[in-house]
C-alpha cells in the first residue's frame, strides 16, 4: 500500500504569512500605545493646569522607525523631565546650600531670565540691599527700603522727605518646600501597558481579515 499525503495549501506560505500578519499586528498596536500614552499624558499636565507647554515636552517614538516587526516597541517621554518628574513624585525642596529657599513675594517682580527672580539678581536690578528680618512664628523675610510703582514692586525711592517709603517684604525664606504631588503618569503607563495584548489581538485579526 502506498500512502501520499499533500497538504494544501503549503504549510510554509502560510506559517510565512502570520509572521507578517504578527508583524503588522505588533508594530500597528505599539503605534497606538505609544500615541495613546502621550496623548493621556499631555491632558493630564494641562488638566493639571500645569499649561500647555509643558504638556507638549512629552513625545513619542515608534521603533523600528520604518517597517515592521514582532519586537516592535514605543518610547514616551519628556523633554523637561525635571519639571515633569517633580510634579509626578512631589519631593521635599531645600535649598542647595543648607540655608533658606527664597520664595519671591509679588513685589519682587520676575526674572530677566524669565521664571523666579533670585535675591542676588533682584538686589542687581533695582539698585536696593535686601534686610533679613527673622520672624519666630512664620517665615523669616528679606525686606527692602524702597517705594512700591504702580505694578506694586518695589524700586528705589526718590524722595529727599521719605515720601511714599515702605519697608516691602520682597522674599519669604523658608528651610524648606514640600511640592505637591499633581500627575499620577505610572497610572497612565500601566494602563497602555495593559492594553498591549488586546491591541495586537484586534489588530492581528483585522490584518488576517484584509488578507483574505
Amino acid at each position: 500500500m502506498k500512502l501520499k499525503l499533500d497538504i494544501d495549501p503549503d504549510i510554509v506560505a502560510m506559517m510565512a504569512a502570520e509572521v507578517v500578519a504578527g508583524e503588522r499586528a505588533v508594530t500597528a498596536a505599539m503605534r497606538e500605545a505609544g500615541t495613546g500614552l502621550k496623548s493621556a499624558w499631555r491632558s493630564q499636565i494641562t488638566g493639571a493646569g500645569l499649561g500647555r507647554r509643558l504638556a507638549n515636552s512629552i513625545r513619542n517614538q515608534n521603533f523600528p522607525r520604518s517597517g515592521e516587526s514582532l519586537h516592535a516597541a514605543a518610547l514616551v517621554w519628556s523633554k523637561a523631565p525635571v519639571i515633569v518628574g517633580a510634579h509626578d513624585t512631589g519631593p521635599l525642596i531645600r535649598s542647595k546650600d543648607g540655608f533658606w529657599l527664597a520664595i519671591p513675594l509679588p513685589a519682587a517682580g520676575k526674572s530677566t531670565r524669565g521664571g523666579r527672580i533670585t535675591p542676588g539678581e533682584w538686589e542687581r536690578r533695582r539698585g536696593l540691599r535686601l534686610r533679613f528680618v527673622y520672624r519666630r512664628t512664620g517665615p523669616s523675610l528679606l525686606v527692602a527700603e524702597g517705594r512700591l510703582n504702580t505694578k506694586g514692586q518695589a524700586v528705589v525711592s526718590r524722595s529727599k522727605t521719605g515720601r511714599g517709603k515702605v519697608t516691602a517684604p520682597i522674599f519669604l525664606l523658608v528651610p524648606q518646600v514640600k511640592l505637591p504631588k499633581r500627575l499620577d503618569l505610572a497610572r497612565d503607563a500601566e494602563r497602555a501597558v495593559d492594553d498591549v495584548p488586546g491591541r495586537i489581538v484586534a489588530n492581528w485579526v483585522e490584518v488576517r481579515f484584509l488578507q483574505k
